[in-house]
């Protein structure tokens, strides 16, 4: 690679390698089409002198051979530290190392599948299947009978769920929203950004053990503006919410929807939140066969009982199966585009786009794969690996584990200022066993300060009890200095 500080906008010989139409001639024979002389002057007239770039860009020249290329860029990423080889991971808060059966890695990659993007229905008519499949499977998981295509992530499709609950709301005096104290703060951060023009996020108080206070709740029902009450199940800070279904049961009485984020991991041994009272349900479907991928693969899903006024609130797309003209035959395609950004444009409840498609394909694999069965074995395997680490960690002095008590599913809190004191703060530890190669828990010294020096450890079902000693062998070490 060149060491040349000139930029990459010198006229290139043969064309730069990375711009298609830029060989000389070629430009050269668009210019004379277009009357003009040279290209800086199309960006004369709209871009004023004082804002343009003078002079070029310090960049270096352009790597022509794809080998040297990728030699380069392989370079640039062993520079990262990752979760994998012989790295050990305890990060969750949202995304989770968990295992993908190479089905699913497979599928995804053949050519009529892998991009995010879905055509219409005579002209895709494998993968409109596909998404239906996944939308089924997704259905049976939840016990909900409408599921939407896939949103950006679990944040987006929180975000849509109470924008639907809005729009189903029976009074436009009705424009609050109530969620947790307790929630994932980066999705807190984008409910209040996205429904801000329309809704007003609140949050409702919780106990001593992180869990609803129903009192709180239901004196905050009473006012009449309550749109929706939402909440994840299992929380942000890994416990079970208790209080769940009467949770559901005040929002109805207080002429509110309820909207619940469940850990789709916990569905093969948790009751889906529409058996408890949810109207809508929402979340990530990243656990489903995505790998953790710099914070993704993700996207999220929307799900809903049958209900016409449901449906019609729905942004996003919506998969069906007819009949043909050939008895015994089917087709599938998307039903009632009119709700959405691609039927009515700036007319639709709202803009979503088409980028996760293929992570909806991916999900359906996993979901077939597993099945019913795997699925639970996947929840229990996954509860018998943090409970393990729980009583482990529990034997180091110093450490206060799960402080908030009670169950929890594949996460839960380590204090390291509480009884007993360990005089370590969460950064100091989190260092100190990176650089034993071990990935410490999630912060939440900065989101959560009455819980003090805190972190959030995560256990999956690939997490070994090999992984789960020698953590709690580092951390007997780090904290006895």
């Amino acid at each position: 690679m060149s060491n040349s500080k000139q930029g990459v906008s010198r006229p290139q010989p043969h064309g730069h390698p990375y711009m298609p139409n830029s060989v000389p001639a070629t430009r050269d024979e668009m210019l004379r089409s277009l009357g003009v002389p040279r290209v800086e002057a199309l960006y004369d007239e709209v871009i004023p002198d004082e804002v343009r770039l003078k002079g070029a860009l310090d960049l270096p020249e352009p790597i022509r051979s794809e080998f040297e290329l990728s030699e380069h860029v392989m370079g640039v990423l062993n520079k990262n530290t990752y979760i994998g080889g012989r790295q050990r991971s305890f990060l969750g808060a949202g995304c989770y190392r968990h295992y993908v059966p190479a089905l699913c890695d497979e599928i995804a990659q053949r050519a009529e599948f892998l991009t995010a993007y879905c055509g219409d229905t005579y002209s895709d008519h494998g993968k409109a299947q596909a998404i239906f499949e996944y939308t089924s499977l997704m259905g049976e998981l939840l016990d909900m009978d409408v599921v939407s295509y896939t949103c950006y992530d679990g944040s987006q499709a929180a975000a849509s769920a109470l924008r639907m609950a809005i729009r189903l709301a029976d009074s436009p005096m009705r424009s609050v929203l109530l969620v947790p104290s307790t929630m994932n703060p980066e999705v807190r951060s984008m409910l209040t950004e996205y429904c801000r023009n329309v809704a007003e996020i609140e949050t409702f108080a919780h106990r001593p053990d992180g869990r609803a206070d129903l009192g709180d709740l239901s004196g905050r029902l009473k006012s009449g503006h309550i749109a929706a009450v939402y909440f994840e199940n299992p929380s942000y800070l890994g416990f079970i919410e208790t209080g769940a279904r009467q949770i559901a049961a005040l929002a109805h009485e207080g002429g509110a929807l309820c909207v619940v984020s469940p850990e789709v991991a916990s569905l093969g041994i948790m009751e889906s939140p529409a058996n408890y009272g949810a109207d809508i349900v929402c979340g990530d479907i990243q656990p489903l066969g995505m790998h953790v991928q710099f914070g993704g693969g993700q996207a999220g899903f929307i799900a809903s009982r049958h209900e016409r006024r449901f449906i019609e609130a729905f942004p996003t797309y919506m998969y069906g199966i007819c009949e043909t003209k050939n008895e015994g035959e089917y087709g599938w395609g998307r039903a009632l585009n009119y709700r959405c950004s691609h039927g009515s444009r700036e007319n639709a409840n709202e803009y979503f786009g088409t980028e996760t498609g293929l992570w909806a394909i991916t999900a359906a694999v996993y979901l077939a794969t597993l099945g019913p069965a795997g699925m639970r074995e996947l929840g229990e395997t996954i509860i018998q690996r943090s409970h393990y680490a729980a009583k482990v960690l529990s034997d180091v002095p110093g450490l206060q584990v799960n402080p908030l008590g009670g169950a929890f599913f594949q996460e839960f809190i380590v204090r390291f200022d509480g009884p007993g004191k360990t005089g370590k703060t969460v950064d100091e530890v989190n260092r100190a066993l990176l650089s034993r190669g071990i990935f410490g828990g999630k912060s939440l010294v900065k989101d959560f300060p009455h819980l003090g020096q805190s972190a959030l450890y995560a256990f999956t079902e690939t997490t070994t009890a090999d992984d789960i000693d020698e953590l709690a062998g580092a951390l007997r070490d780090i904290t006895r200095r």
